[in-house]
């Protein structure tokens, strides 16, 4: 089929006149379709937004539920640090106490040794005090035993001289 150069004129025509009105419903589909999609994707970036924000919320809440805990440990550290040092504070007022104690003591244990070796020393001085008696007391018998033996053994020999 063979067109005539007319019929392609007149076609021509025809399309020029309609063709921007069939632009312009297709534009406008077009246009419509993509500002639906447009308001779509906005929508659901502000519930990403939303859900964004909500999150973060939700964070620091947690972050100040985190901060006050970690207070709470601190105070309780604060606590036990100050517990503690009264507690060594009171160990060392006993190991204080217990060493002034043992000064005490060992000065009562020295003075009783003092004691001891004074009493030690008279005593010995009075067992001196009779070794020296005994040795004057038993010389004088040994003297006196000596001279008695001495005697007799004289008188034996006189005696045989004698009779």
């Amino acid at each position: 089929m063979e067109l005539s150069q007319e019929t392609l004129e007149s076609v021509g025509r025809y399309v020029r006149s309609n063709l921007s009105s069939w632009l312009r419903d297709v534009t406008t589909e077009r246009e419509t379709a993509l500002l639906e999609r447009s308001v779509r994707i906005e929508e659901e970036l502000k519930a990403q937004r939303e859900l964004i924000q909500h999150g973060f919320s939700l964070m620091e809440k947690r972050f100040d539920q985190v901060d006050k805990r970690f207070e709470q440990v601190d105070r309780r550290f604060e606590d036990m640090r100050v517990d503690m040092n009264a507690r060594f504070e009171q160990v060392d007022k006993r190991f204080e106490d217990m060493r002034a104690d043992m000064n005490t003591r060992f000065e009562q244990v020295d003075k009783r040794f003092e004691d001891m070796r004074v009493d030690m020393n008279a005593r010995f001085e009075q067992v001196d005090e009779r070794f020296r008696e005994m040795h004057r007391y038993s010389s004088r018998w040994f003297t006196a035993i000596s001279v008695i033996l001495a005697l007799l053994a004289l008188s034996g020999i006189l005696s045989n001289f004698v009779g």
